[in-house]
């Protein structure tokens, strides 16, 4: 260090001598030695731009990575070596601007024992230390406080790098910059002041020549980069909001399942389920699987309150995991089993990847809903599927020409039928199908955007008010949740017509299915109702829910709008005057759609009454194959 003080020194004295003026030459001296790191100036601004260029890379990693810290570290430590770049290059001009600091309060200490230099500066005596001196020295460490924060405000706008941190990031270096240089300044010299405030000046103006000579818009995809960063936002968003925060307890159980889970080796079968409405898509398959073979089943939740621990605990070929949503992208990532069987769309395109640690995985997609898959699932939400269970022909003709439209590989297809509409034609077939003393019509909306309720459903109640039939209105849970004063209002208002009632206790699907009719606008409760119970069905017309804008691309017609007139009638939203009559022709026309119904059901619906076999077989001869792969190749 003495050398280096030797060298300040001798610099400070020449400037003294330049200018005649001690406060002159301390800001030219600040002025050399932004000259003389200009080269060290460029290369950490090249390497701010190239850290920022980087950046969409970075944020893309800890997608596709996301909560592997292992692996991010490691994707991330290879990306660094292919472009060349030194975390720790910004840290270079901080140890050198405190190597000249320590410096420069060293070379004005002993100026001040130096006879022939005057420490004067407009008046005042640079060598003074406001903490010993105070008056008016003490706004010697307010304005070296205050050009810290002039040069904070700058790089937030202007620094390439500065102005990507958050704004928190941001306000927290302006405070430590300012509260630094206010309480260093109080301790030093006002000369080393004077330096500080002029250094921070000139690098404003350093920055400004720096951007203009070498400008990020050049090396830097800003388009990409806001892309990453709305992608990584998105992932560490899951599990946060109203009612996902995991208590003490939960997150005690999820840490436990976890490390359950990867104990167990040679695992054959995984079932994954969003919530705990899931296991009825599965429950055919699984009571099949767990009759005919001596398979472990484990089947991951992310539902604290899934009663599939209660079969657990009954079955010990049945294994039953509790996965948050988030600790799930980490699970699935390191996923280790011949096949995962889901009911949740888009594998491979947000947050939830197949496996990395096994390529031969078996992903099964088992469909929860009788309907089109391209009008009601979002563009490419099964392409990453090896395999679809599929509930009719309107299913299978909708893949093969997606994969004809879109050069995709072929994928297997499984005619496995629907085991959840089997389990209810069978509680159905033991219902009281004896003959009502009234006919009933049940009401019952989809939660989708300009629905029934939203809409229409005040007008169509008062088209019916006086019908000679029993009106239930049973009114998606969302409504209850959400529109609570509004259904409240309806009870009052129909509250002495004994012909309306407002269900809003869903405990029971009795009143589903011993309805004589059922009014509905899109949602998939009208097949479920139709198909099982052989009724039909009167579907408004409110604006039909989308989700593939490149729907018509196919040119299979979706069963959501080929079946409005064939299990029932359609009506436009300007026709619901003639509701009554639309209601009254379809009552007493019930017969005729019986049949029509029962065609249309065998035409569209696999296997009925033995989808969960057909379902099972494939899965166990999948099972057995990939065993049989294994033992041939040791």
């Amino acid at each position: 260090m003495e050398v280096i003080y030797k060298i300040l020194g001798w610099i400070m004295t020449e400037c003294y001598y330049l200018c005649g003026n001690y406060g002159a030459a301390i800001i030219l001296f600040t002025f050399i030695s932004k000259i003389f790191l200009i080269p060290v100036s460029v290369w950490v601004h090249k390497n701010s731009i190239k850290m920022i260029k980087m950046q969409p890379d970075i944020n893309f990693i800890k997608v596709n990575s996301f909560g592997d810290k292992d692996a991010i570290a490691e994707e991330q430590s290879k990306l660094y070596k292919r472009e060349k770049y030194s975390p720790f290059a910004s840290m270079i001009p901080l140890a050198i601007q405190i190597i000249i600091l320590m410096g420069l309060v060293h070379v004005i200490k002993s100026g001040m024992h130096d006879a022939s230099i005057d420490m004067r500066f407009i008046g005042i005596d640079l060598s003074l230390v406001p903490s010993e001196s105070g008056g008016w020295l003490i706004l010697s460490p307010v304005l070296a406080a205050l050009s810290s924060i002039v040069l904070c405000i700058a790089q937030n706008d202007h620094n390439v790098l500065q102005s990507e941190q958050s704004k928190w990031n941001q306000y927290g270096t302006m405070l430590l910059s300012a509260g630094l240089s206010l309480y260093l300044g109080w301790f030093v010299p006002v000369g080393v002041a004077l330096y500080w405030i002029a250094s921070n000046l000139m690098a404003v103006l350093q920055l400004s020549i720096m951007n203009r000579a070498i400008k990020p818009s050049k090396y830097i995809d800003y388009e990409r980069l806001e892309e990453s960063k709305k992608a990584l936002k998105e992932l560490e968003n899951i599990g946060k909001g109203p009612g996902k925060k995991l208590t003490a307890a939960e997150k005690k159980k999820e840490r436990t399942d976890y490390k359950r889970f990867f104990k167990v080796v040679n695992k054959h079968i995984v079932f994954y389920s969003e919530e705990r409405w899931f296991y009825k898509y599965f429950k055919g398959l699984i009571e099949y699987l767990l009759e005919h073979t001596n398979l472990t089943i484990h089947y991951i939740t992310s539902d604290a309150q899934d009663p599939v621990f209660e079969i657990a605990q009954r079955n010990e070929h049945f294994k039953a995991y509790f996965i948050a949503e988030k600790k799930l992208i980490t699970l699935m990532m390191k996923m280790d089993s011949d096949m995962v069987l889901m009911t949740m769309p888009d594998l491979e395109n947000f947050h939830i990847k197949r496996s990395y640690v096994r390529k031969d995985i078996e992903y099964v997609y088992i469909p929860h809903g009788m309907d089109s898959h391209n009008l009601m699932m979002r563009k490419g939400a099964i392409d990453h599927y090896d395999t679809i269970f599929c509930v009719g022909q309107h299913q299978i003709d909708e893949i093969r020409q997606t994969e004809r439209v879109y050069g995709l590989p072929e994928k297997r297809v499984v005619k496995s039928g629907y085991s959840l509409l089997d389990e209810m034609l069978a509680d159905y077939s033991r219902m009281d199908q004896s003959k009502k003393e009234q006919e009933t019509v049940l009401i019952a909306p989809s939660w989708q955007k300009d629905n029934i309720v939203d809409s229409c459903l005040d007008q169509i109640l008062d088209h019916l008010k006086g019908l000679d039939v029993k009106i239930v209105v049973r009114p998606h849970p969302q409504h209850i949740r959400h529109k609570k004063e509004y259904m409240e209002s309806l009870k009052l208002k129909y509250k002495d017509n004994d012909n309306i009632y407002i269900q809003t206790d869903f405990s029971s699907n009795s009143t589903v299915f011993s309805a004589d009719l059922m009014i509905t606008d899109w949602s998939g409760i009208a097949y479920e109702y139709a198909y099982t119970t052989k009724r039909p069905v009167l579907f408004i017309n409110t604006p039909m829910k989308i989700m593939n804008p490149e729907y018509q691309k196919i040119e299979t017609v979706p069963l959501n709008i080929l079946l409005r007139d064939e299990i029932g009638k359609s009506l436009e939203l300007g026709e619901l005057d003639h509701i009554a009559e639309e209601i009254t022709d379809l009552l007493d026309r019930r017969e005729y759609y019986r049949v029509k119904i029962e065609e249309f059901v065998q035409k569209y619906v696999y296997n009925l009454g033995c989808s969960a076999e057909v379902g099972g077989k494939y899965i166990i001869d999948a099972i057995q194959k990939k065993v049989n792969e294994r033992k041939q190749s040791k």
